[in-house]
């Protein structure tokens, strides 16, 4: 138990000083990690990282939020679609997908892609447009509310997949980390909140793993302050090739797990 604990903090501080700068918080590396190594059964996986996102969110927001970088509309439109779509992806995870093996295979459809997009849209970059690449307000209410309910289910609270989409529509990274991780931050309050009342009526393991989710999060809270602290000075670049590779990787081996 203590040395889960342990394991626990050091990775969510490594994941987080690496995908902050970047506007993710780290829960979509940290999950294989929970189910790989640390044993967490599922479903009780997914609301464990909800929790990490709860507990490790603030230390990177209130570095942006010290730096002026959470002013404007995007951050507010992101959180408020998000939302609902959070909730139903929880309800959709305890009931529709419990089993190891349906989550293996949803989690490979999903990191496989968007390693390998993100990749592509790095070496060959989206151009800038005097819009900053900004969405209608339809596009993006659609977008974020489906992104919500692929976090509730995967347990990321979205930023890993907004981040990526709108950082190809041109959206200067400056402006997308902090959105992405308010977003992220608020719907994985609500999606803990909503797995704590699911847990109630379910009989499975559904209620987070408070002491290892803790331990993460305080680890990523530390990770996510020193990420958003040195955001300015670490090269982009190389940032969003290594968050695609780790991404298509971690994919690619669940693949091969769930299919084995």
């Amino acid at each position: 138990m203590e040395w889960t604990i342990w394991a626990g903090f050091a990775a969510g501080l490594l994941i987080s000083t690496v995908t902050a700068p970047v506007g993710v918080s780290g829960a979509v590396f940290l999950l294989p990690v929970q189910l790989s190594a640390l044993g967490v059964p599922s479903p009780a996986v997914t609301p464990t990282n909800l929790l990490f996102n709860v507990v490790a969110g603030p230390g990177a927001l209130w570095r942006y939020r010290r730096d002026g970088a959470l002013r404007g509309r995007l951050a507010r439109r992101l959180v408020a679609w998000t939302l609902p779509g959070v909730v139903a992806g929880a309800a959709i995870r305890v009931f529709a997908l419990p089993g190891p093996a349906v989550f293996r295979l949803l989690v490979a459809a999903f990191l496989l892609p968007i390693g390998a997009w993100l990749c592509l849209r790095t070496l060959r970059p989206a151009r800038l447009r005097p819009d900053t690449g900004e969405l209608s307000q339809q596009v993006l209410a659609a977008l974020a509310l489906t992104v919500g309910v692929i976090g509730g289910i995967y347990g990321i609270g979205g930023g890993s997949l907004l981040g990526p989409i709108l950082s190809a529509r041109g959206v200067p990274m400056s402006r997308l980390a902090p959105a992405t991780l308010a977003a992220t931050f608020t719907t994985s309050t609500a999606g803990a909140v909503a797995y704590a009342v699911l847990a109630l009526v379910s009989s499975g393991p559904v209620a987070p793993d408070w002491w290892l989710g803790l331990a993460c999060g305080a680890g990523g809270l530390v990770g996510g302050y020193l990420g958003a602290r040195f955001q300015p000075h670490l090269p982009e670049t190389a940032l969003r090739l290594l968050l695609g590779a780790l991404a298509a990787g971690l994919g690619a081996l669940y693949a091969v797990q769930a299919l084995a």
